[in-house]
């Protein structure tokens, strides 16, 4: 930040401190013109002409929420983007170049913070544009794999590093979402119906192969013969005569 002021009140017999904090670079100016480049520390300088101030930026990382912002889907529907951003600066000599740092009121991180804003949402539009809408809901984990690289070399012109960018929320209108729902709806009815044939079809074949084992098998005739007894002993008396099992003839006689 620019510390002008705050030194102004540090000043006595023409001295003046400056402070550059852990995680922080500063750069001291002599008349407006860089003199020197300071790491973390603290400094005394002798300014009788008060001609010296100091500008200080933090190098560690920020983070910037940006929200609803509206974008097209290739098939045309809108929605509304949110997207976090944490960022930092990874060379403070171009950032002192691209941005006016020289201001009482500045604040070191606005015009940064807008260029990201309106870089990332110029480079998420143009990825969003290409995907239609369903695919977009079904796979929105994926939209930003990698920080894009075209957009991380633009922002690294003015000093600025990108840490991480991703999609926090991607909010269709309430009509898409219901057909969306819908659709969705749709998808998992047929896979379930699709499960189930497949089901039938297998138990029709199970059913079939069986079918083909009990052909000319005698033993299972031998079994059926006597379950069709049962049956039939269970609805009356009756006399059965059983011939030779070995043939698996079965005489039967109903009582008068």
């Amino acid at each position: 930040m620019y510390q002008f002021l705050e030194n102004e009140k540090r000043r006595a017999f023409w001295r003046v401190r400056f402070s550059v904090t852990p995680n922080e670079v500063g750069y001291l100016y002599r008349k407006n013109r860089l003199e020197k480049k300071l790491e973390p520390g603290i400094y005394d300088y002798f300014d009788f002409k008060r001609v010296l101030n100091i500008i200080t930026l933090p190098t560690t990382d920020r983070i910037q929420n940006v929200i609803n912002q509206e974008v097209l889907t290739r098939d045309n529907i809108a929605l509304r983007l949110s997207f976090f951003v944490q960022y930092k600066i990874c060379d403070s000599d171009k950032y002192v170049e691209n941005f006016n740092v020289f201001e009482n009121s500045y604040q070191p991180f606005l015009e940064a913070e807008q260029l990201i804003h309106n870089l990332s949402q110029v480079h998420l539009r143009r990825i969003i544009s290409g995907i239609e809408s369903e695919e977009l809901s079904e796979k929105r984990n994926e939209i930003l794999p990698d920080i894009p690289a075209d957009l991380q070399k633009e922002l690294g012109e003015y000093g600025v590093e990108l840490t991480r960018l991703l999609v926090r929320d991607l909010t269709f209108p309430k009509s898409i979402q219901d057909l969306l729902s819908k659709s969705l709806e749709s998808k998992i009815r047929a896979k379930a119906d699709l499960e189930n044939a497949r089901t039938q079809v297998a138990a029709a074949r199970a059913l079939k192969n069986a079918s083909e084992m009990m052909k000319g098998d005698d033993n299972i005739k031998f079994i059926q013969y006597l379950e069709t007894i049962t049956k039939i002993a269970e609805n009356g008396k009756h006399t059965f005569l059983v011939g030779d099992l070995s043939q698996n003839a079965v005489n039967l006689k109903k009582d008068q």
